[in-house]
């Protein structure tokens, strides 16, 4: 099936070719993202998109943050990707990565308590996800670096206050990421091309559900913004709602997750190799070890294939679950 590109995703690629930094890559290639159809004829090209834009990324985190404009920060994202949480002052976000990973977070209930982004690894079944804990979007104090950090992260968790108005949350949630150029997918959008705007995929996070004015409050957040955006409900404090949360990241990530055996032994199920939707063999085989990617004959892979053991070349598409056995 043909891709059937509109006039606006070649005119983004021109200014992608021309980019001089990874971040400049990364806007052109998240406007080509959005610009571009949704069918069959571009599941590849889709695919090559959101690996460039990978790649970009991480050279942006291996840049050194002192001669990067407007970044005093710099968070090297680690396990299967990036979430950053959003928010107004008190939402609960330092008490969610808190209560997730080990990392230790300042839990206060006074505003303005978290000053600097401060990282943590969260387990999601066999895999681990780095939840980025941030200070309030209208701290004018990080202003000069937040931005930075929200167009670089995989995932925005968007908190809410469920005691509070949600929707004047939202309003200035969403005012002040604008102010950023940075814009929630899912949201409505102009015909413009975008680029130099930083499109993120978001999950809204109404916290506080243990509150007796919340369900009418998340009520409200999901009749506004359900059909737009994934929305959970949770209680940080008291540990409600956070496996749904977890699965709505993970289903956010763009993700699969193989496993590889040695010939004649099971799969090891502990340890996947975590890839981006579309990874080849050969992607498998450089994310395992750079001498398998150098002398890779063929690999054999259980799921996906016609058949069980199937043997394939470097350039076969895996999905998610697969078993992949590498011949060197």
């Amino acid at each position: 099936m043909p891709a059937n590109l509109p006039p606006q995703y070649h005119e983004a690629e021109k200014i992608y070719r021309s980019a001089k930094t990874p971040e400049e890559k990364v806007e052109a290639l998240e406007a080509m993202l959005a610009i571009m159809p949704k069918h069959k004829g571009t599941d590849h090209l889709r695919a090559e998109l959101r690996r460039r834009i990978a790649k970009h990324q991480e050279e942006a985190q291996r840049r050194p943050s002192a001669g990067r404009k407007g970044s005093s920060y710099n968070v090297r994202r680690e396990g299967a990707g990036q979430i950053v949480l959003v928010g107004l002052p008190n939402a609960g976000k330092s008490q969610l990565v808190s209560a997730l990973t080990d990392a230790a977070i300042e839990v206060a209930d006074y505003p303005f308590a978290t000053k600097v982004p401060a990282p943590g690894m969260m387990r999601f079944e066999n895999i681990q996800i780095q939840l980025v804990d941030m200070p309030p979007l209208i701290d004018r104090e990080a202003k000069p670096w937040l931005s930075h950090l929200l167009r670089n992260s995989d995932v925005l968790l968007v908190m809410i206050d469920l005691g509070e108005d949600p929707l004047i949350q939202m309003d200035t949630i969403l005012a002040e990421l604008e102010g950023m150029k940075v814009r929630l997918i899912g949201m409505e959008m102009t015909d413009e091309l975008l680029i130099g705007v930083a499109q993120k995929k978001a999950l809204l996070v109404g916290n506080k559900n243990d509150l007796s004015n919340a369900a009418e409050n998340y009520n409200l957040l999901k009749s506004r913004y359900g059909d737009k955006l994934a929305v959970v409900s949770i209680s940080a404090q008291k540990g409600i709602g956070l496996e749904e949360m977890k699965r709505a990241i993970y289903n956010l990530l763009d993700i699969i997750l193989v496993y590889t055996k040695s010939p004649g032994a099971k799969a090891d199920r502990d340890e996947p190799v975590v890839l981006r939707t579309g990874s080849t063999v050969e992607e498998a085989a450089a994310s395992v070890h750079k001498d398998f990617l150098k002398n890779l004959k063929y690999a054999q892979v259980w799921g996906s294939g016609k058949f069980d053991g199937q043997r394939v070349s470097r350039g076969y598409v895996l999905e998610d679950g697969d078993i992949i056995e590498f011949h060197i």
